[in-house]
């Protein structure tokens, strides 16, 4: 069988719409609708646990922020820090959606670069926040959000399949990519491979919910969002090329390292939700 049949050009234009001058990108129309099915989520959690309405629309604005903030300082420094540390220009572009130009110009680019390890790290510092500020309990609150989280996931991943970002290795499976961008080689879609995963993986989440909600503030749900994801994230990097050149003399790259101790981190709050319940 001759699978460059199969194989699928992938050239999208990277605006989505456009009004006057303001260009709307699809990566940016992703992580909206992204961020308000998970708004959505957890508006409909917070109510079934007679959680106060009135603090529910801070936990959005601290999520939003801390997410955004992590996610781009996640990139910046773990793999452009060369880059981003070496001037104060530099520095201003880490924190601000604009690039200086050779002319010496300034131009807006939007974020170009966010880690989700990064993002993942500010949401967890935010929620903090968030429940230092609230008084609502932490381990209800986390895992609330990670209910929520895998929905998200999915559209970033599907914001970077549209910038053709985060490519494939080159691959002869009749399902490759050819990221016209890049090459002319069929390539694995990982991004396309993450966004299925955390599609899956929040429905396995909702199951999880339905049948024992009252597991809901023992950590137990923040624990399987950090399990399945970085799992999913460690083995799908196999299929990735690296992002930069420093990653070629590491036995694993970057995203792989960063996922271990999420994984870690996400399997010991699984055992405490579980024997938490247990005790009560």
């Amino acid at each position: 069988m001759n699978y460059e049949l199969l194989y699928i050009n992938w050239n999208p234009n990277e605006i989505a719409f456009s009004i006057g001058w303001f260009a709307f990108r699809w990566y940016s129309l992703c992580w909206l609708v992204g961020l308000l099915l998970a708004y959505i989520i957890v508006k409909k959690l917070y109510k079934e646990q007679k959680i106060k309405e009135e603090l529910f629309d801070p936990l959005f604005i601290y999520c939003f922020l801390g997410i955004l903030i992590g996610a781009r300082l996640g990139h910046c420094l773990f793999y452009e820090p060369g880059y981003f540390l070496s001037s104060s220009t530099h520095i201003i572009e880490m924190f601000l959606p604009i690039h200086k130009m050779l002319d010496g110009s300034w131009k807006f680019t939007g974020y170009e670069g966010l880690a989700s390890h990064g993002g993942t790290l500010g949401l967890m510092i935010a929620l903090w926040l968030y429940c230092r500020r609230t008084k609502v309990g932490l381990w209800q609150v986390l895992d609330n959000i990670a209910i929520a989280t895998p929905v998200t996931a999915c559209f970033i991943r599907l914001g970077n399949l549209m910038n053709s970002e985060i490519i494939g290795k080159v691959t002869d499976v009749p399902w490759a990519f050819i990221f016209e961008r890049v090459g002319p080689e069929p390539r694995h879609p990982g991004q396309l491979y993450e966004a299925i995963a955390y599609f899956i993986f929040f429905f396995i989440g909702w199951w999880f919910y339905r049948r024992r909600p009252e597991k809901v503030g023992t950590g137990f749900f923040f624990g399987l969002c950090l399990t399945l994801i970085f799992t999913a994230r460690f083995f799908i990097e196999f299929t990735k090329i690296n992002q930069v050149d420093f990653e070629n003399s590491l036995p694993l790259d970057m995203g792989q390292l960063l996922s271990i101790p999420f994984i870690i981190l996400g399997v010991g709050c699984m055992v405490y939700g579980m024997r938490k319940k247990t005790q009560k």
